[in-house]
């Protein structure tokens, strides 16, 4: 048990030097923060979820402006709900400014709400993207940063071992064995890193395209007054007459 102790986590930092300390705080830091992200953004994504419900009650409104407290009711702060605010935004000031004869007057209504809509999509996206560039570089940089510490290890042993003109077996296992604690670490930081990487990567890549499509819909609405919707709701909106969506277009236009 003693032997065991002698070459432990307190023996490595005892006998290392300030590179190796060096290197196991950075290693540190970097696992405070990548497993800080990990958790804020878990969090964020069990969040999200809720917003395909939120965006389904957004659709069965019976006007705007109810189905827009629905969505900050249902998923404040999320990016359904600023991409619903924002084309309301531009369509009510398209409404407002076209009817006079200034520049202004001119506008474009269709590509003005698609310029709202775009924009919203591109700041929602910078946000969601916000923090996987650190998660990305700590999972590809934590093995090297590690593994240099277990060279710089070795190396600051067998000066030792030469110093003191014992390379007996015993003598060797105990510095390397510690050296290569810093590549086991480096590994720890990394692996947790890269898989949370990849899963929040294809978690925003889902949402983006359900927000392209609640964009696409915002849109038609704007425009026309009705939600494309889906082939196969269409045959059920002949059969059972207004949907939400239809019955939420029929109000704004009143």
């Amino acid at each position: 048990m003693e032997g065991t102790q002698a070459f432990g986590f307190a023996h490595l930092w005892g006998q290392s030097d300030s590179i190796i300390r060096t290197v196991a705080i950075l290693l540190l830091a970097m696992s405070v923060t990548s497993w800080y992200l990990i958790l804020v953004r878990s969090l964020r994504q069990l969040r999200a979820r809720r917003s395909i419900d939120a965006v389904d009650a957004f659709w069965a409104a019976s006007d705007l402006n109810d189905g827009l407290r629905r969505l900050q009711t249902q998923a404040p702060d999320s990016p359904f709900e600023e991409l619903a605010r924002q084309g309301a935004a531009a369509a009510e000031h398209v409404r407002r400014h076209t009817h006079q004869e200034t520049l202004g007057g001119k506008l474009d209504a269709d590509e003005f709400i698609t310029r709202a809509l775009r924009k919203s999509i591109s700041l929602s996206t910078s946000r969601l993207e916000s923090g996987l560039t650190m998660l990305a570089s700590i999972g590809s940089t934590a093995p090297f940063v590690g593994l240099f510490g277990t060279v710089w290890g070795i190396y600051h042993a067998l000066v030792n071992i030469s110093a003191s003109g014992m390379a007996t077996l015993d003598k060797v296992a105990g510095p390397v064995g510690e050296a290569l604690i810093m590549t086991a670490f480096g590994l720890f930081v990394a692996i947790p890193a890269v898989l949370a990487y990849n899963a929040f990567t294809r978690a925003n890549r889902v949402e983006l395209s359900e927000l392209d499509a609640f964009a696409h819909d915002l849109h038609a609405w704007f425009s026309t007054g009705a939600r494309i919707a889906p082939l196969a709701e269409q045959g059920k909106e002949g059969a059972n007459g207004k949907t939400g969506a239809t019955r939420l277009a029929a109000a704004g236009a009143a």
